[in-house]
């Protein structure tokens, strides 16, 4: 357990990462369903989730804020006969991805019993990186002694 208090003190506007480094370190982690988290390019990445035994119908998937939630629970399914062994789990599940700002969810789609949920990283114009022209120094010289 870390205390990020000290830190609090000196920084304005990482109240978000410290939230985020303290539900880390205080979340349980769950092994089920299992998933991947792959970066298909410099913006574009994807959450790959082993969901057997689940249709579409099943998963239900939400995006609040910088959550990304995915849930399954399974319908009651009538037996057919006597269950002898059930190695297939058939519990329900739920799982939250923290994105980060800006990384909005594209779509997903479902095959082979894998779940895949395409994310983008968008960043608004006015926070990407710009060239800033360097102009004539006595441009901006008078634009000073005007402004005196």
């Amino acid at each position: 357990m870390f205390d990020f208090t000290p830190l609090y003190r000196s920084s304005v506007g990482f109240d978000r990462l410290f939230q985020l480094l303290d539900e880390a370190a205080t979340t349980e982690t769950q092994a089920y369903p299992p998933y991947n988290i792959e970066r298909l390019g410099e913006n574009e990445y994807r959450i790959t989730m082993a969901v057997a035994g689940f249709g579409p119908a099943d998963v239900a998937i939400e995006a609040k804020g910088n959550v990304l939630t995915v849930s399954g629970k399974k319908g009651e399914k009538p037996a057919v006969g006597e269950m002898l062994h059930q190695g297939i789990a058939a519990r329900g599940f739920e799982r939250r991805f923290q994105l980060a700002d800006h990384v909005e969810v594209k779509g997903a789609d479902m095959d082979n019993g894998l779940l895949h949920i395409a994310l983008e990283r968008r960043v608004p114009e006015a926070l990407k990186p710009r060239q800033i022209p360097i102009g004539n120094a006595a441009k901006l010289q008078a634009i000073g002694n005007k402004a005196a």
